[in-house]
């Protein structure tokens, strides 16, 4: 049984008084690697099929303006796990801080963090403490084993960002090879379906992160050559990803299938989302601007969508913009933790989104901080600042329809209006002057706040001729 840490709380949300006190849900948090914005159905992507993804948001609400917290893997998973921006944890990139040229980088980047510290108690470890039983099934990328962070349950999980072969044998410890030709998607799904039946009498926590639609692009033949005689309007997307895709799409609709069999769906809350962007280089993200590894929005804003049936209105949609550092404040007051054991959360429940009440507590500024390099894939255009990086040290804010970059090397400062250019197209940092200084104030004083670093120190090997 789960141990409350309330007595008799009711929230109305969707016009249904649930009633805490009584009945605590399951949560599935599913998060798809390098799946973007633009990768779903139901936001007018016309070549991906993804009727069940398409299903689960008419299931629920999905949230047109969800960003990562970051815009590759790692800190992206540390800031969801921990509920806390990047400085506070150190993970700002995936390996080494100083990617790129040497002679390109004006400034020494701030060293990254390659795990995420024991110290920090995530969203597993607290509810594991009330009493749910926790499972990852996935990729972890945050250290060796997730075991040591809260969860009951890994499987296929260690520090590898992606898999070495989507078909068995996988070659990872920690997943036993399936048969010949078995697909790594398939396969997670079966062990999430597997936990869910062997603990569907008692309340449980599954992290899904499914390693697909990460690199190295190795889809279903029988998708493959379907898609590859399927004519695509943009011209820009590739068939193999297009089959990782809908394998993904086809395991969400096999889990809700078992859920509904299993007669666990209705007390379930799944939230749906995924890491960063997708390479814009494999998945155009048209109409946003570039892809993963850059904070323009084709870097950071993602699909999410959060159903749990009979209590959050199905078919509803918001606008709001919201954070996957969200999520551990939102599903704590879900469950009714009133205390909870980590003490720092820069996230903020969306529980008054999902319940339609007053969203005015929620209008907040969002953040970025990157002190980092990133560099481009070569010989593609990723419509970033420059040809060199995907990311150069800066960061971003976002407030309301307003989004501000500030990049370090050069002062430089862009403005965009996101309600009217969502592709970021004109920067209006010198046509409004006002509203570039309101979001810098702003944007400094959180820096000063979080202690974020900042990289000054000049690079020597820099050589600006030679870019």
């Amino acid at each position: 049984m789960i141990r409350k840490t309330f007595i008799a709380i009711g929230i109305f949300i969707g016009g249904a008084l649930f009633a805490q006190s009584d009945i605590s849900p399951n949560i599935i948090l599913i998060n798809v690697d390098d799946f973007g914005w633009a990768d779903v159905g139901y936001n007018n992507n016309q070549f991906y099929e993804t009727p069940n993804i398409d299903l689960l948001a008419a299931q629920g609400m999905s949230f047109t303006n969800a960003y990562a917290s970051a815009s590759n893997c790692a800190p992206s998973r540390a800031c969801l796990m921990t509920g806390a921006y990047t400085p506070r944890h150190g993970i700002y990139t995936v390996g080494n801080s100083d990617r790129g040229k040497s002679y390109q980088r004006k400034l020494i980047p701030t060293p990254n963090t390659l795990i995420l510290s024991d110290n920090f108690t995530t969203i597993a470890e607290e509810l594991k403490q009330i009493g749910y039983v926790t499972a990852s099934i996935g990729k972890w990328h945050l250290g060796d084993d997730p075991l040591t962070q809260g969860f009951d349950l890994n499987i296929a999980g260690n520090h590898k960002g992606h898999p070495k072969s989507y078909f068995s044998p996988y070659k990872n410890k920690n997943l036993a090879d399936g048969c010949d030709g078995e697909h790594l998607t398939d396969r997670l799904t079966k062990e999430a379906i597997k936990f869910i039946k062997n603990h569907s009498d008692t309340n449980f926590f599954l992290y899904l992160p499914y390693y697909a639609v990460h690199t190295p692009l190795q889809g279903k033949q029988e998708l493959i050559s379907k898609y590859e005689q399927k004519p695509d309007p943009t011209e820009k997307r590739n068939p193999v990803f297009a089959a990782m895709v809908e394998t993904v799409d086809h395991n969400i609709g096999e889990l809700l299938t078992a859920l509904k069999k299993l007669n666990v769906r209705e007390n379930t809350i799944i939230i749906f989302t995924a890491d960063n962007g997708a390479m814009n280089v494999i998945s155009d993200q048209e109409p946003l601007r570039a892809g993963k590894g850059s904070y323009y929005e084709g870097g950071i804003r993602e699909p999410l969508i959060i159903s749990w049936p009979n209590v959050i209105e199905a078919g509803s949609k918001s606008h709001i913009p919201v954070s996957n550092i969200d999520f551990y404040p939102t599903i704590l007051e879900m469950v009714g933790v009133e205390e909870p054991l980590s003490q720092i959360i820069d996230g903020q429940s969306i529980l008054p989104i999902l319940s339609g009440e007053s969203i005015g507590e929620i209008n907040r500024p969002l953040f970025w901080h990157f002190p980092i390099y990133l560099q481009a894939y070569k010989g593609k255009d990723f419509e970033s600042r420059d040809p060199l990086f995907r990311t150069r040290p800066g960061s971003v804010i976002r407030l309301g329809e307003w989004k501000l970059h500030e990049y370090f090397e050069d002062s430089g400062l862009e403005l965009y209006n996101l309600k009217s250019d969502i592709g970021e197209k004109e920067n209006l940092a010198d046509e409004y002057p006002e509203k570039t200084k309101e979001l810098h104030d702003l944007l400094i004083q959180w820096r000063n706040n979080i202690n974020a670093p900042i990289p000054t120190e000049l690079n020597p090997k820099y050589n600006p001729e030679l870019n």
